[in-house]
């Protein structure tokens, strides 16, 4: 098990965040705003799946013999269902670009709800998680 887990995946949020903020300043219809786009696609997929292999399983275990971390992951799960069908619709609409008011909207849109999983699972998840690893 990683011992700097939770470091690292609160970097990686870090890196999400900034990669997402910098393909709005270059803009979605520019060549360099859509390979930002494409390279921050497969971080965060990336990400995921590290979630999936250290994080899950530990609190899946744990859920076993307590009904809150049961109900907490439930909650996760439901809410990851609704981000993970937003972000396909999101990626597919836009990695060849678009651009205006359209894009504009469905990418804060896109970037307020991922900014919000981060921080409940920065501030629920990984401290649920870190208090069950003490």
């Amino acid at each position: 098990m990683k011992t700097n887990l939770i470091k690292e995946l609160k970097a990686e949020h870090k890196k999400i965040v900034q990669t997402f903020n910098k393909v709005n300043e270059l803009g979605i219809g520019s060549k360099k705003g859509q390979n930002e786009l494409l390279a921050v696609k497969q971080y965060l997929l990336d990400h995921l799946k590290k979630e999936d292999e250290y994080i899950y399983p530990f609190l899946k275990e744990a859920a076993k013999k307590n009904v809150y971390i049961k109900q907490t992951l439930k909650s996760f799960a439901d809410d990851m269902d609704k981000i993970s069908a937003l972000a396909i619709d999101f990626f597919d609409k836009y990695t060849q670009g678009g651009e205006g008011m359209e894009f504009e909207k469905d990418f804060d849109s896109f970037c307020s709800k991922l900014s919000m999983r981060i921080r409940k699972e920065e501030t629920v998840l990984y401290d649920l998680y870190n208090s069950l690893h003490q």
